[in-house]
């Protein structure tokens, strides 16, 4: 239902990252409305997430009818730029995935993006579903673990409570997805160390943590809560939610 009719759809990345994710949409959107041109701006911080998406975009053949316009900015720096010009470009489509953890303000990011939608447009936030792994882990550990970017241990009840705030409608899609962390187990296991460190957002977590703490966390995840148990490994959960909002 994006654009249609529009003989350019307009589109919006927050926090794009490198933009692989970006380009399997635009790819989508091309396929639904061939011949129509897409105007895609991406708001991404990171200088080199930046001109990894930039030569991503060098390298396919297949975009002609998308033109692409980068900010290096925040999402906050680029609402007080868009308030500062005084003027709100609107989209067709507005998109931001995993992003959420890092935004200060959380009801107010949302408030702003939704404000930019044009007619019929559409917001995806994708974020941890409450049926994930990480949404036991962290409420029952955030204490012991390094706090996000910037402190937001959000999912997916957090973003719907939000949404209800805003008196904004919205439909939520659950995404199953399964993560073998088998080797966290294996004492020694060079893998199973990064998987740990990435678990828990510290560097050389197995070497470092109190081994009451280890013991802990190891246990946790192997609950039913936060892991399955398939031939032996143990696959946690990494579920996702995506909430389409109007």
């Amino acid at each position: 239902s994006l654009g249609n009719g529009k003989s350019t759809i307009n589109v919006l990345g927050v926090g794009s990252g490198t933009g692989e994710q970006d380009l399997k949409m635009i790819r989508i959107l091309q396929d639904v409305h061939p011949g129509v041109l897409i105007d895609n701006e991406i708001v991404e911080p990171n200088p080199q997430h930046v001109a990894a998406y930039k030569e991503l975009v060098n390298q396919a053949p297949d975009l002609q009818n998308v033109s692409f316009n980068w900010h290096q900015l925040t999402s906050s720096e680029y609402e007080q730029q868009v308030k500062e010009k005084g003027a709100h470009k609107k989209f067709d489509f507005i998109h931001m995935i995993q992003m959420l953890y890092r935004v200060e303000d959380i009801l107010n990011t949302i408030k702003f993006f939704h404000s930019c939608l044009d007619h019929h447009g559409k917001l995806l936030i994708i974020i941890l579903s409450d049926s994930s792994g990480w949404a036991s882990l962290w409420k029952k550990y955030r204490h012991c673990l390094p706090s996000t970017d910037s402190g937001h241990y959000i999912t997916s009840n957090g973003i719907a409570d939000i949404l209800k705030r805003l008196g904004i409608e919205y439909c939520i899609y659950e995404f199953l997805s399964g993560w073998d962390i088998t080797e966290c187990f294996i004492e020694g296991d060079p893998a199973g160390g990064r998987m740990m460190d990435f678990l828990t957002g510290t560097k050389n977590f197995l070497g470092t943590a109190p081994p009451g703490l280890r013991q802990q966390l190891q246990e946790a995840l192997c609950q039913p809560e936060c892991s399955s148990k398939k031939d032996g490994r143990i696959i946690f959960s990494n579920n996702l939610s995506m909430i389409v909002v109007d």
